[in-house]
C-alpha cells in the first residue's frame, strides 16, 4: 500500500499566505530538533490517552501547554524565516513554557495549600504564563484572539472604572493572576483540558488517516458519485469536503487539502474563480458541524453541558445534512444557470472500485463512531481509533511481503480477533502492545522502515496541526476566567433577555451578529467557547432548549469564517483560486445563504435538532414533528436558493424571485398562519415555474 498525501496537488500554490503551519518542518538542525519535539509531544499524548502514563489533571494540562509553547514559538519563527536574534528569543520563550510546566508540576501541592493567598514568586510565574500564552497566540494565529482576550483581561483588572452596568467591584492583581494562571478557572480550564485529551487525539487520528490515503479515497468516491452530473465539479467539492469533515478538526485545513484539487477542477469546468473558492470554503466549514468529529467542538460542548457525546451528535446530524443539501442545491442551480455540464464518465474513477480498494481505511472511523455511539468516552474511542489506524498502516505494509492470499487473510483475521478480544475486555493498553509488535516486525520487513518513518511523520504532523487549537484553548481560558470572576456574561445576558421579552427574533438576530463579529479572525473552537459563555445562557433564559442554544451560537460561529471582512476560510481558498478573498467571501455567503435559516428554524421548532419540546412536538409527537420541520426546512432552502441564484429550469423573473423569497420567509417564521401561507406560496411558485417551463419549451 502506498501511503501518500493527495495526488492532485498544486505545488506552486503559496499556502503560507493563509496558513503559517502549512509548510513541513525545515531541513535544518533546528527543524530536525522541532520535528522530534513534535513526535515526543504526540507520543506523550498517546501515553496519556492509553493510560500508559497517569498524571494529575492539572499537571497533564500544564505539560500540554509546555509542549505547545516549546514547539510553537521556534517553529513559527523558523517557518517565517525570521532573523537569528528572533529565533533565539523564540527558543527562550519555548523553554519558558517548559519551565512553567515544571513549576506547576513541582509546586502542585504547595499551590493547592496556598490557594487564595499566592506568594510573590507565584505572581511572577503567573504573569510570565500570561505573557507567554498571549505571545504564542499572536505568533500562531495572528492578533484577533489576543486582542479580544486582552480586552477581557483589562476588564478583570480595571473593571471598577468601567461605566454603568459594566462596572465591577474591582479585583487585586494577585486575585486576577491566581484566577488566570493557576487552578482550573483560567488558562488551565476546561478548553485546555479538552485540548489535552480529546482534541489532540482526534487531530492525530485525522493526520494518520490522511497519510494512509483517506483524502484520495474521499475524492475518488465523490468523483465517482457526482462528477458526471450537471455542475459535477462543484458537487465533488461539496461531497468530498463533507466526507473530509468527518475526520478533520479544522475548516481551514479542510480548504487547503480538498481545495487543492476541487478549486482548480471547478475553474477548469467554467466556474468563476470566486464562486469555486466560495463553494469550497462553504463546504469545508460545513465539515465542522458534520459528526463524528465536528471540529472537536462536540467534545467541548458535551463537557460544558455535562451530557453524553451522542446527544451532541444527535442534535447536529439533521442540521448538518440540511446544510450540505443546501450547498449542493446552490451549486446545482448555479451550474444550471451557466449551463455547466458534468465530466465524462469514462474520465472518472469508479466509486465502487475506490471503496473496494480502500474500504479498510473506513474501518477505524467506523469503529470510532460505533464506540462513541455505544457510550464509550471520546478519549477511549479516539485512542482505539488511532491504534487501529496505525495497525492498518503497518499491517498493510507487512502484508506486501506475504507470498499468498491465504497468509494475508490469516494475518488480518488474527489481528481482528485479537483486537475484538481486547476491546471486549477493555484492554486498550494491550492494543498499543500490538502496535509496538508491528513496529518491531516492520524493522525487518520489506519497505517496513519506510512505513515506520511515515508513522513518525504522522506523529509530527499531528502535533503541528494541533498547535493553533491548543494555543487558542489556552488563551480563551483568560476570557472564561474573566467572565467567571466578574460575572460579565450576566450583563450581556440580561440585555439579550430584556430584548427577547419583546421579540425573541430580535434577540436571536443580536446573538447571531455577536457570534459573527466575535468569530471574525477567531477559529471555531475559541469562538464557540466565548459565544456559548456569553450568549447561550441568555437564549436559555428565553426558553430556548439548552443544547439548541449552544448549537445556535456554534452554527453562526462557523458561518463567521465565511462572513466578510475577515472570512478566514475564504482567504485560505484565495491563493488556490487566485482570486480576492473578499470576493470569495461574497460568493460563500451566497452559497451558504440557505444554511443561515436552519438555526432559526431549530430555535422555534427544536424537533429539527431531534429535541423534545415546542408546540409542534407536543401536539403531534416528536417523530411527526421531525418529518414536518425537515420538509418545511427543505422547501424553504429550495425556495431561497432559487431566489438567490435566479434559476430553476430557466432564468427566473424578478416577480418569481420575490415570490420565492416570500415563500421561504413565511416558512421560516413560526407565527400563526405563516406555515399555511408559506405552503400556499410554495404551491403558487411551483405552478408558475411549471407553467413558464411549458411555455418556454413550446416556444423552443
Amino acid at each position: 500500500m502506498t501511503i501518500d498525501s493527495h495526488p492532485h496537488t498544486l505545488p506552486d500554490t503559496d499556502l503560507g499566505l493563509h496558513d503559517p503551519l502549512a509548510e513541513s518542518f525545515p531541513r535544518s538542525p533546528q527543524g530536525r530538533a522541532l520535528f522530534w519535539i513534535a513526535v515526543a509531544f504526540s507520543l506523550y499524548q498517546i501515553a496519556i490517552s492509553a493510560h500508559i502514563v497517569n498524571l494529575n489533571s492539572q499537571i497533564q494540562r500544564s505539560i500540554h501547554l509546555g509542549f505547545l509553547l516549546l514547539l510553537g514559538f521556534p517553529l513559527l519563527t523558523l517557518l517565517h524565516g525570521k532573523a537569528r536574534p528572533l529565533q533565539v528569543v523564540a527558543w527562550v520563550m519555548g523553554l519558558t513554557g517548559v519551565a512553567i510546566a515544571g513549576y506547576q508540576w513541582v509546586e502542585y501541592v504547595p499551590l493547592m495549600l496556598r490557594a487564595g493567598g499566592i506568594n510573590n514568586i507565584d505572581i511572577v510565574v503567573g504573569i510570565v504564563t500570561l505573557v507567554a500564552v498571549f505571545a504564542a497566540a499572536w505568533v500562531v494565529m495572528g492578533p484577533a484572539l489576543p486582542i479580544v482576550a486582552g480586552f477581557f483581561l483589562i476588564y478583570a483588572l480595571f473593571g471598577q472604572y468601567f461605566p454603568g452596568a459594566l462596572q465591577t467591584r474591582g479585583y487585586g492583581l494577585d486575585q486576577v493572576i491566581e484566577q488566570m494562571s493557576f487552578g482550573t478557572e483560567g488558562i488551565y480550564g476546561t478548553p485546555l483540558y479538552v485540548s489535552a485529551t480529546y482534541i489532540f487525539l482526534f487531530i492525530l487520528f485525522g493526520s494518520f488517516l490522511e497519510k494512509a490515503g483517506m483524502i484520495k479515497l474521499f475524492t475518488d468516491v465523490s468523483l465517482g458519485l457526482v462528477g458526471h452530473k450537471m455542475g459535477g465539479a462543484a458537487k465533488v467539492s461539496v461531497v468530498s469536503s463533507g466526507l473530509m469533515g468527518t475526520i478533520s478538526g479544522s475548516g481551514v485545513a479542510n480548504v487547503v487539502t480538498t481545495g487543492q484539487f476541487t478549486i482548480p477542477l471547478m475553474k477548469s469546468f467554467g466556474y468563476r474563480p470566486a464562486f469555486a473558492g466560495g463553494v469550497e470554503a462553504t463546504a469545508s466549514m460545513g465539515g465542522q458541524i458534520m459528526p463524528p468529529v465536528m471540529g472537536a467542538v462536540a467534545f467541548i460542548m458535551a463537557e460544558t453541558l455535562g451530557i453524553a457525546y451522542v446527544e451532541v451528535v444527535r442534535a447536529a446530524i439533521v442540521p448538518a445534512i440540511l446544510y450540505f443539501a443546501s450547498a449542493f442545491w446552490m451549486v446545482h442551480l448555479e451550474a444550471g444557470r451557466r449551463s455547466l455540464r458534468g465530466m465524462a464518465r469514462e474520465d472518472l474513477p469508479s466509486a465502487r472500485r475506490a471503496l473496494r480498494e480502500g474500504w479498510y481505511l473506513i474501518l477505524p472511523l467506523a469503529v470510532l463512531v460505533y464506540l462513541l455511539f455505544s457510550g464509550f468516552t471520546p478519549l477511549f474511542a479516539g485512542a482505539v481509533g488511532l491504534a487501529l489506524t496505525i495497525m492498518l498502516i503497518l499491517g498493510a505494509s507487512l502484508m506486501l511481503g506475504f507470498p499468498s492470499t491465504v497468509l494475508r487473510t490469516i494475518f488480518w483475521v488474527g489481528i481482528g480477533l485479537m483486537v475484538a478480544y481486547l476491546l471486549s475486555n477493555r484492554q486498550e493498553v494491550a492494543l498499543w502492545l500490538i502496535v509496538g509488535a508491528l513496529l518491531a516486525v516492520s524493522l525487518f520487513g520489506n519497505g517496513g522502515r519506510a512505513t515506520i518513518w511515515q508513522v513518525i511523520e504522522s506523529l509530527a504532523d499531528g502535533a503541528k496541526t494541533a498547535l493553533p487549537v491548543g494555543v487558542a484553548c489556552a488563551l480563551v481560558g483568560v476570557i472564561i476566567g474573566t467572565m467567571t470572576l466578574t460575572g460579565a456574561a450576566n450583563t450581556f445576558g440580561i440585555f439579550i433577555v430584556n430584548v427577547g421579552e419583546s421579540s425573541l427574533l430580535l434577540s436571536l438576530i443580536l446573538t447571531m451578529l455577536t457570534c459573527i463579529v466575535l468569530g471574525m479572525g477567531i477559529p471555531t473552537i475559541p469562538n464557540y467557547i466565548i459565544t456559548s459563555s456569553i450568549a447561550a445562557p441568555a437564549l436559555l433564559a428565553l426558553g430556548v432548549p439548552l443544547i439548541v442554544s449552544h448549537m445556535f451560537v456554534f452554527y453562526f460561529g462557523i458561518l463567521a469564517d465565511l462572513t466578510p471582512p475577515v472570512a478566514l476560510a475564504c482567504f485560505a481558498a484565495a491563493p488556490i483560486a487566485r482570486e480576492s478573498g473578499f470576493r470569495i467571501s461574497l460568493e460563500a455567503i451566497k452559497v451558504a445563504a440557505a444554511g443561515f435559516v436552519i438555526p432559526y428554524m431549530a430555535v422555534y421548532t427544536p424537533a429539527l435538532m431531534l429535541q423534545p419540546g415546542g408546540a409542534l412536538a407536543d401536539s403531534i409527537g416528536l417523530p411527526l414533528a421531525v418529518a414536518y420541520i425537515v420538509l418545511k426546512c427543505g422547501l424553504s432552502i429550495g425556495l431561497w436558493g432559487a431566489a438567490v441564484v435566479g434559476w430553476l429550469g430557466h432564468r427566473l423573473s424578478v416577480p418569481e424571485r420575490l415570490l420565492a423569497i416570500a415563500g421561504a420567509l413565511t416558512l421560516i417564521a413560526a407565527l400563526p398562519m405563516t406555515d399555511q401561507i408559506g405552503f400556499a406560496l410554495t404551491a403558487l411558485f411551483a405552478a408558475l415555474i411549471w407553467w413558464r417551463g411549458r411555455k418556454l419549451a413550446a416556444q423552443a
